[in-house]
């Protein structure tokens, strides 16, 4: 995921620092020096990263746009100049503005503040904003929590004493719960040295940017790959007490599939799946990712001629038009496809499935899902013509059959009127009676209307009554069978009130007579 690093060049951080040695250095130094460390380590490890770098002070200045080229970001950490008093808050205004307009709402980002703790003073300092968060207007809202899904670190250049001595502490953690809890404070652990520096950025390397290394499994070919961006902890909100799941480092294949089946899945999150290649002493070589460095061509070059499962699978998929079921955890699946680029270049993907045992409603159970072996006859049929997905539903969806709709009193005054002239027709219109009455019934019990009910059991008593000399002797029996069942319905209590229950027509010799004559 992009990276925003937000440095302070406010006057606090030209402080002087008490370092060992004759050369004299202040916090911005130490700053810098750990700001480089981080760079290093993404330039080697997450050289796909996107990151962007913003100096603040009472405003704030984009001093290199999005970008991966690492050595840029590190030239531009040595022409940062000083400004006067700060103002985090516009430096977070700036944040939201830069990564809406290069990725929307909708990328997940890292946000690295770097900071010495000192607050600003007057208006504009975070003392005043936090006070007047609840006093603020929709047009003029604080810009925390950020408009996209992010993570909000923030690396002071002080110790854990110096903050408290303040309120400065207390303050920096209300921009974190500000965030919903997303994101983490790091301190000086001792007095303030470049060692001591290290070891903070080291512990926000070992938490954000530690490469996701896996081992890709199918049958008894294995490859080594890394997974990239490194996948999130997904905390499932259905249970009582939630658990953050995290996928396994094996990623088993478990079968593959055709890509018309599994269409365009809802998922989580999307990664590349990056080979790493070993020589024979089972050093790392390489992650198969291109560089302009002559050093890293090379060591391309010899990972390029060395046998990889990843290139196999990534090939068969593409010519196939399949993509493989991978097991990410128990109960949690995910699945590899090949994703073009352009024309000639296309990558390794994974997405990931919501944890569940049943992920894809189309597919069915994954655990029920087996080889072609295992069927009696091929369900694809023999000319591959067919399909055994989607799986049809045992319910009839709702949104799949007519919904009877009461907005005005007009549709019911309708309905009902629909059931009178059917009851005048009978026997004839016996099954059309019937359906009709049922459709009624049915929508009544969903809205709870169970003095309609009663309301056209009445109806058809009295019709029942105004029958005429005329009329065939079934209708009566009929009408008053309805009646009484509805009258039933309408207590809400009694097994005839169920909703699929359905009201049938009572048999008579009337009525048996009445159909041989049909």
């Amino acid at each position: 995921m992009p990276t925003v690093v937000v440095m302070d060049v406010s006057l606090s951080m030209t402080r002087p620092v008490s370092v060992e040695g004759s050369e004299e250095y202040q916090r911005k130094h130490l700053a810098a020096h750990g700001l480089t460390m981080l760079f290093e380590h993404m330039a080697t490890n997450y050289k796909l990263e996107f990151t962007a770098l913003v100096v603040f002070s009472s405003l704030w200045e984009l001093m290199v746009p999005f970008t991966r080229d690492y050595n840029t970001l590190q030239e531009a950490l040595s022409n940062m100049d000083d400004y006067d008093k700060t103002c985090l808050e516009s430096a977070l205004v700036g944040v939201c503005n830069i990564v809406q307009q290069e990725w929307g709402g909708a990328i997940p980002c890292q946000v690295v503040l770097v900071t010495d703790g000192c607050l600003g003073i007057g208006r504009g300092s975070l003392r005043h904003s936090l006070a007047t968060h609840n006093q603020r207007s929709e047009s003029n809202r604080f810009p925390l929590p950020f408009p996209f899904p992010s993570k909000l670190y923030i690396m002071c250049m002080a110790n854990l004493e110096e903050l408290q001595s303040t309120d400065s502490l207390e303050c920096l953690e209300r921009l974190i719960d500000l965030n919903n809890g997303e994101g983490q404070i790091f301190t000086i652990d001792g007095p303030l040295c470049l060692k001591n520096v290290q070891s903070m950025f080291g512990k926000l390397i070992d938490l954000a940017y530690t490469p996701f290394h896996a081992v890709l499994k199918c049958g008894h070919l294995t490859a080594d790959v890394q997974v990239f961006p490194r996948p999130e902890p997904f905390v499932v909100d259905e249970e009582i007490d939630p658990i953050p799941k995290v996928i396994n480092t094996d990623l088993e294949i478990v079968g593959f599939i055709d890509i018309a089946d599994i269409s365009s899945p809802p998922v989580l999150s999307r990664h590349l799946v990056l080979p790493i290649a070993l020589n024979k002493e089972g050093d790392e070589v390489g992650t198969g990712i291109t560089d302009d460095n002559e050093d890293e061509n090379s060591a391309n070059q010899i990972a390029g001629k060395i046998p990889n499962f990843c290139v196999l699978l990534h090939g068969s998929l593409k010519v196939e038009g399949m993509v493989a079921i991978v097991q990410l955890g128990p109960e949690w699946h995910g699945m590899l496809y090949s994703q073009a680029d352009s024309k000639k270049k296309s990558n390794l993907m994974m997405s990931l499935f919501e944890p569940g045992p049943e992920p894809l409603p189309w597919l069915g159970k994954m655990a029920q899902l087996g080889p072609i072996s295992d069927a009696k006859e091929n369900p694809y049929g023999e000319d591959d013509n067919k399909s055994p997905f989607p799986l049809q539903p045992k319910n009839k969806r709702s949104y799949a059959q007519n919904v009877t709709v009461w907005i005005k009193p007009s549709g019911l005054q309708t309905d009902v009127q629909k059931i009178l002239r059917n009851a005048r027709k009978l026997p004839e219109k016996t099954q059309t009676f019937y359906k009709e009455l049922n459709r009624l019934r049915k929508a009544a019990l969903a809205f709870g209307f169970l003095d309609l009910l009663k309301g056209v059991a009445d109806m058809l008593e009295r019709e029942c009554t105004l029958l005429p000399d005329t009329a065939h002797p079934d209708a009566a029996f009929q009408l008053t069978h309805a009646a009484q069942q509805l009258q039933l319905a309408s207590t809400g209590t009694s097994e005839y009130a169920a909703y699929d229950h359905n009201i049938t027509p009572l048999h008579t010799d009337f009525s048996g007579s009445s159909t041989e004559r049909m």
